[in-house]
């Protein structure tokens, strides 16, 4: 029987996911290791810059918004050798003009360091599913933006999308994660991953967030 109980725990263990933080001091390391002690399946590194560029196993980066660094150059850098990379900038009290810009610029999520501990886990899981974490202050601004004057952000002209294209479309504005999406339509995950891809791409965008306002604003998906 314990045999049996051992085999059933080991096939039910959650995969790993590893999770760099980013040019963090020694305290603040400790601090997120403390914090996700609870989490057995988050696996925590330091990592360096340079060390991101050759880390291909890397599924989460948290980077922290530190007084003496760009944070846009930062993401600017790690995104010129990760375009897929999920980061998730963190910070104490970031204005929300900030944690926009952050986004548009391909962040996945923001996260305040004051945070509580179920709070942080669950934008880490979140993020890791494919979705984006943000206040709710933060996306409130964002649509009401695009709302008011989508010309700004979004090219002008019709856009033309596939049947599944569109499938795709729906569940992720009614915030289905990639995981969802493929399950529902019988597709891997990796397929929906590129659905999404190719629909920002078409519209304009760089995220999750900006391509479901552009849908919503622009009558591309049926309301329910």
């Amino acid at each position: 029987m314990k045999a049996a109980a051992a085999v059933k725990a080991a096939t039910t263990k959650k995969p790993q996911i590893r999770i760099a933080v980013v040019e963090s001091d020694p305290l603040r390391f400790v601090g997120f290791r403390a914090l996700f002690d609870s989490e057995p399946d988050f696996e925590l590194v330091s990592a360096s810059l340079s060390d991101i560029s050759v880390m291909q196993d890397i599924d989460l980066v948290l980077l922290g918004n530190r007084n003496g660094q760009n944070l846009f150059d930062v993401m600017a850098s790690l995104k010129a050798s990760r375009p897929d990379l999920r980061i998730i900038v963190t910070g104490a009290g970031m204005d929300e003009e900030t944690i926009l810009k952050a986004i548009a610029s391909g962040s996945k999520g923001y996260v305040d360091e004051a945070a509580s501990a179920s709070e942080f886990v669950q934008a880490l899981r979140i993020v890791h599913q494919g979705s984006v974490w943000a206040p709710r202050r933060v996306l409130s601004m964002f649509i009401e933006r695009v709302s008011s004057s989508p010309g700004r952000i979004f090219p002008n002209g019709r856009v033309s999308f596939t049947d599944r294209e569109k499938e795709v479309l729906e569940m992720l504005v009614a915030g289905r994660s990639n995981k969802e999406i493929g399950s529902a339509l019988g597709i891997e995950e990796r397929t929906v991953k590129a659905h999404v891809a190719k629909l920002m791409r078409k519209v304009g965008v760089q995220n999750r967030i900006a391509l479901s306002v552009h849908a919503i604003t622009h009558s591309l998906v049926t309301a329910k």
